[in-house]
């Protein structure tokens, strides 16, 4: 590991932000808490915020000039913490204002998809628990527009399970996104710096890679490399790199993709700040990269302190 760079991120007033108070705090609690670990190993002093509406206070009383973001879900995924940043002028980890607050949208996202000829499957948009079932043919996901960890997330077959579905989303969020759903594998493509790192393949234990599957221990595999034709693989990479530019991302992130019986990717969503747990995917996509989890932790600082 480059001793200089080190130094250098040694003298900066880094701050661990996690926790927060949206329905993924516990996720963002267990990634904070890695990232804590790491920078302990690293030697490198570092405030932990849990964050609360006194965030504000929380970064000027630690004198904080360098942002690492262990948030995920609402206000800390979706712009407002990086807006409160910037108005701090305090760098942060991750994409910036409106990339957060594009890529956390799920139906904002899916139409930067398509405007860049990215495909994605089919989707509208639900407001009212009295919508009628979709009349083109199923299964369908229903997902709230706005969170993430599969939270509020069902698969749907059949008319009468719309009903629980359209609560159970639109109990986390006033929009639910209802998506076609597409059978096939399940991949993920890590981006660090500019660059895609190995392609993931998850494949989990439930039916579909829901909450338990991505944060419980045997919940899912990873597997890497993916077990599909190079050309898949190839184009899901590219795939990848054309979304992070479109939605405008920066630093790193992690985009997720079905592969139909084809072997054509469509995408599903962006994660501008993906887990950092033991069981998350990106750190494995970084291992299979050649990065251990410190140096992982050590570049997203990297990228922050640069700009």
């Amino acid at each position: 590991m480059d001793q200089r760079l080190l130094n250098r991120l040694r003298r900066r007033r880094i701050a661990v932000l996690y926790g927060g108070w949206s329905a993924e705090r516990p996720i963002s609690i267990k990634s904070g808490e890695a990232v804590c670990r790491a920078l302990k190993r690293l030697g490198m002093p570092h405030a932990v915020i849990d964050v609360s509406p006194d965030v504000a206070r929380d970064l000027r009383r630690h004198k904080t000039d360098l942002a690492f973001l262990a948030l995920h879900g609402p206000f800390g995924e979706d712009g407002t913490i990086q807006g409160l940043l910037e108005m701090l002028r305090i760098p942060y980890t991750g994409s910036g204002v409106l990339a957060s607050a594009i890529s956390m949208h799920k139906p904002t996202a899916k139409k930067i998809f398509q405007g860049a000829d990215i495909p994605t499957p089919k989707g509208f948009v639900v407001t009212d628990l009295k919508a009628p079932f979709p009349s083109d043919k199923g299964p369908w996901f229903v997902k709230p527009a706005s969170q993430g960890s599969a939270v509020g997330v069902t698969f749907v077959s059949s008319p009468n399970q719309w009903r629980k579905a359209l609560r159970a989303a639109l109990a986390e969020d006033r929009e639910a996104l209802v998506e076609k759903a597409v059978t096939g594998t399940e991949i993920t493509v890590g981006i660090l710096d500019g660059r895609a790192l190995p392609v993931v393949e998850i494949v989990p234990k439930h039916a579909f890679y829901d909450f338990f599957s991505k944060y419980s221990k045997g919940g899912s595999r990873h597997l890497i490399p993916a077990r599909l034709p190079v050309k898949s693989l190839k184009l899901a990479s590219d795939l990848a790199l054309e979304a992070f530019r479109a939605a405008g991302c920066r630093h790193f992130a992690r985009v997720d993709f079905i592969v139909d019986k084809s072997g054509r990717p469509w995408i599903l969503e962006i994660n501008t700040l993906p887990g950092l747990t033991e069981v998350s995917i990106l750190p494995d996509a970084a291992k299979a990269a050649g990065l251990s989890f410190d140096e992982l932790v050590v570049e997203m600082l990297r990228l922050a302190a640069d700009g």
